[in-house]
């Protein structure tokens, strides 16, 4: 029964992208409406618990403006220096195929996301492997949902994935392996879906292509 309201709000916001109904900032609109009036209807709902949603809504926006802030100027530099440039060169000087070249990015990916956010470590690194990418003949949407994916795979790969340590500090108790091997089973599913998707591109390009 507790579990209703928190999937209804599930509901409405993941039910209305996929049904079309609303783009993904609509959505979120719809759940904080929805999740406004569940605290009204369990009559949680005061000017303390909205002062607290909005202190923390503005301390995650603040965080978040800051870290695109400053991938714009790291851009900025790595463009005028002639870094991006010299990366591309540099790798092509390795003479790795495509798949070579992912196999390394994807092992990269999975290294950052264990100390990094997945914001931070896409708008830090996109700059440089971008390029990269599309040097070798890669298209970069196939490149772009990999990333996604790569991201969240590292914020739950032991021993240091941001995650396990989120889930950690809510669980309050039991020792951290607790959470490592509960998240093994979705790591091992995350690592089969990057297979595939390496294996079978066409998983990943066969909405964009429907959709040209």
């Amino acid at each position: 029964r507790h579990l209703l309201p928190p999937l209804g709000i599930f509901a409405i916001v993941v039910g209305s992208i996929y049904a079309g109904l609303a783009t993904p900032s609509e959505s979120a609109a719809l759940g904080v409406l929805a999740s406004l009036v569940l605290a009204k209807f369990n009559a949680r709902l005061s000017i303390d618990v909205l002062r607290q949603a909005i202190e923390c809504t503005l301390r995650v926006t603040g965080m978040t403006m800051l870290i695109v802030l400053g991938a714009y100027f790291l851009n900025f530099v790595l463009s005028t220096v002639g870094i991006t440039r010299a990366a591309v060169d540099f790798v092509q000087g390795f003479g790795l195929t495509p798949i070579g070249t992912i196999i390394v990015i994807c092992l990269l990916y999975i290294a950052l996301g264990t100390f990094m956010d997945a914001l931070a470590m896409m708008v830090t690194t996109a700059p440089l492997v971008v390029p990269i990418i599309v040097a070798q003949g890669i298209d970069p949407i196939w490149f772009g949902v990999l990333m996604m994916i790569l991201s969240e795979t590292g914020m739950i790969t032991p021993p240091f994935g941001i995650n396990l340590f989120v889930v950690q500090s809510v669980r309050r108790r039991g020792a951290l392996t607790d959470v490592i091997i509960g998240a093994s089973l979705f790591l091992i599913a995350m690592f089969c879906m990057i297979i595939l998707l390496i294996v079978f591109p066409g998983i990943a390009m066969w909405l964009p292509t429907t959709m040209r």
